[in-house]
């Protein structure tokens, strides 16, 4: 008899537990590590901007000032000093290789 009642307690199954009864939220805790990270987040974004504007500030400045420096560049053309003479060629006796 024993044999049978431990087959039989063996046999029943228990109840699995539904996933809507064990519903675990962060919490407080959760929320503000959250909050804490999209804050940081925005920070970045606002002050990325701010050194991106920066620098195409400078670039623009840099361009205006060479644009400038060119317009005021004046070019001379250096002096030469004069040609070399050209032999008379007239009184040469001719070439006998020819």
């Amino acid at each position: 008899m024993d044999f049978l009642l431990y087959t039989l307690l063996a046999a029943t199954t228990t109840p699995t537990p539904v996933p809507d009864d064990t519903y675990n939220s962060p919490g407080t805790v959760g929320f503000l590590v959250t909050f804490a990270v999209a804050g940081i987040a925005v920070f970045l974004i606002f002050d990325m901007n701010r050194r991106v504007r920066s620098t195409r500030y400078r670039a623009e400045v840099r361009e205006k000032l060479a644009q400038e420096e060119l317009e005021n560049l004046t070019v001379e053309k250096p002096e030469r000093p004069a040609p070399p003479a050209k032999p008379n060629r007239a009184n040469q006796e001719p070439d006998q290789a020819r």
